[in-house]
């Protein structure tokens, strides 16, 4: 396969919780020696969500494989659209893109729910295994839904329906054909998959960089939900994927970088993670993240980042 490496930046198509956009630049200090060398020729990410770190690393370093996952089968059914029918996406966007601006503000309400209702029903007719023709048309509205509802939130209540509010917005970027089409050539040499974090074994050796960003462990109870698949990921989970990391480390010799929160942070005594990745290097970067949901502790705090290595600018 051929070493690839994007000249038009690409960047996350939708809004996302817990997106890295804002600390790419701290992230940066932290990747590993061997990917500025262009030792690493693979690059692996589970819990994809928007994908930031993914197009940041295209645009500055030759990979020649990515393998990107998610449990989020919306999700990942829309990367996959803009993978391989990016034009057919953009027909419905731009479509979608005039209803809201022609539609009067006090009207759009009855569009968002509109479109949320027929999103929600049609999901039964979806196979989500086999690309289609109406996977386009469920991909434009899972994105017209993220640039719409409340604060590109993705929740789904336990029927398995899509059940954010409406957002409120005066503009609203659906349409964004320059940056669809950039998206689409960053995932041209990518395998993209829905399935769980574990399913990248065998996508890993030693000359892949793995980054995990899995929901986060809440720091307070109201700090956030975890529940963008449906399904909690508890404290067992964590402990689950601390264990998964140890096996890549010793049996795949793979550099791994993984993301959380830093319960520290608001009660010291809380070593959670401390304990679960005892013997790897725990990092601490800053973040605008707000730690209810009613936003009144929105400001900075810590979160880790946890590698098997050290940071490139150590050597």
């Amino acid at each position: 396969m051929i070493t690839f490496k994007i000249m038009d930046k690409a960047k996350p198509f939708i809004k996302w919780v817990g997106g890295k956009g804002r600390l790419l630049e701290q992230f940066e200090r932290y990747y590993p020696n061997e990917l500025k060398k262009g030792a690493i020729k693979n690059y692996v990410e589970p819990f994809l969500g928007g994908g930031a770190l993914y197009f940041s690393i295209l645009e500055k370093y030759e990979i020649q494989n990515a393998y990107l996952s998610d449990l989020n089968r919306d999700l990942i059914l829309t990367y996959r659209v803009i993978q391989k029918r990016p034009d057919t996406l953009l027909d419905f966007l731009e479509q979608y893109q005039k209803r809201y601006d022609e539609t009067a503000p006090d009207k759009r309400y009855d569009l968002f729910l509109a479109v949320r209702k027929h999103f929600n029903e049609q999901r039964f007719e979806i196979n989500y295994k086999k690309i289609s023709d109406n996977w386009a048309s469920r991909a434009s509205q899972f994105i017209f839904l993220n640039k719409t509802c409340f604060n590109g939130l993705f929740r789904l209540n336990s029927k398995g329906e899509f059940n954010v509010p409406f957002g409120k917005y005066k503009t609203a970027n659906i349409f964004n054909p320059d940056n669809i089409t950039a998206v689409s050539h960053a995932l041209q040499n990518a395998e993209i998959v829905e399935t769980a974090y574990k399913g990248c074994w065998t996508s890993v050796d030693n000359k892949t960089f793995v980054y995990f960003d899995p929901p986060y462990r809440p720091i307070t109870k109201t700090s956030s939900f975890t529940t963008y698949t449906g399904s909690e990921f508890t404290d067992k989970q964590q402990i689950e994927l601390a264990e998964f990391f140890q096996k890549l480390d010793k049996e795949k010799g793979a550099k791994l970088m993984l993301s959380n929160s830093d319960p520290t942070g608001i009660n010291p005594d809380d070593t959670f993670f401390e304990k679960a990745y005892q013997g790897y290097i725990i990092n601490k970067v800053s973040a605008n993240r707000a730690v209810n949901r009613n936003g009144a502790g929105r400001g900075k705090i810590s979160e880790l980042l946890i590698t098997n290595y050290g940071g490139s600018d150590e050597s």
